[in-house]
């Protein structure tokens, strides 16, 4: 089960040194978005992922791939094909997925909080650099993005 917190973040008000932390380079595509199974290279691990509807709870399962089998799949992925930088910033007792995106998508930048369980979720108190909440709009699941003209 992944429960989690999404929200915009400002390039204005990005923390000083991001680079400074771990990071992976990421690039995914979507088989289908209903249900969403979404094929990604990660630096240089692949994976197949397959994620139940939802919005701040949801299922999703991790299948790993081989580089031929990305490749191959991916010609298949309908729509957008996703690239962004993922920073991973701790934060208290949490690791804050901050994700800039590229290409099709150059300037938004969101940042996800995951959680053990949902009254963790519905309690968190975000860091003051963060914007709006956007956990409860499809308009920023990748899935969706995936299919943006």
């Amino acid at each position: 089960m992944e429960i989690e917190r999404k929200y915009l973040i400002d390039k204005h008000k990005l923390i000083p040194d991001i680079n400074s932390y771990p990071h992976h380079l990421i690039e995914q595509g979507y088989m289908c978005t209903e249900p969403v199974v979404r094929i990604r290279k990660s630096d240089d691990e692949y994976y197949l992922t397959y994620k139940s509807k939802g919005l701040m709870s949801r299922e999703e399962y991790n299948l790993p791939l081989t580089k031929e089998s990305y490749y191959h799949m991916l010609s298949k992925c309908d729509g957008n094909i996703i690239s962004k930088v993922r920073y991973m910033i701790p934060f208290k007792k949490y690791t804050i997925e901050l994700d800039i995106f590229s290409g099709k998508f150059e300037g938004l930048i969101l940042a996800e909080v995951e959680f053990d369980n949902l009254e963790e979720a519905e309690s968190f108190i975000p860091p003051e650099w963060f914007g709006e909440d956007v956990t409860f709009s499809t308009q920023y699941h990748n899935s969706t993005m995936s299919k943006a003209n």
